[in-house]
């Protein structure tokens, strides 16, 4: 069974920064694409931004240039870096471990979830 336990959410300014961090069980993580979605209050949860097995990176246009997706096979972790943070990138964040076939930008691709931690920005 996989499991997928993320850390690092708070409060933040705006311009400020955070680090969010997934920690994945199974034997496997190296195999798969691992992604980050938000959803804002009475928002549709979307994508953020995905790494495959070899660190191929993708992001979501809102956060290119400020937000970078790593991932430690060792440690069987992946990390999402957040940069000069704005308001609007309030929501709670999971991360989320893509099925073996599907686009990396679709929420409906990816089959197992953490339970998400929260994201606040203030203006």
């Amino acid at each position: 069974q996989v499991q997928l336990v993320e850390s690092g959410g708070g409060l933040v300014q705006a311009g400020g920064s955070l680090r969010l961090s997934c920690a994945a069980s199974g034997r496997t993580f190296s195999n798969y694409v691992m992604g980050w979605f938000r959803q804002a209050p009475g928002k549709e949860r979307e994508f953020v931004a995905a790494i495959n097995w070899s660190s191929s990176t993708y992001y979501a246009d809102a956060v290119k240039g400020r937000f970078t997706i790593s991932r430690d096979n060792a440690k069987n972790t992946v990390s999402l870096q957040m940069n000069s943070l704005k308001p609007e990138d309030t929501a709670v964040y999971y991360c989320a471990r893509k099925g073996v076939s599907g686009s990396a930008y679709y929420l409906t691709s990816y089959h197992y979830w953490g339970q998400g931690t929260q994201v606040t920005v203030s203006s």
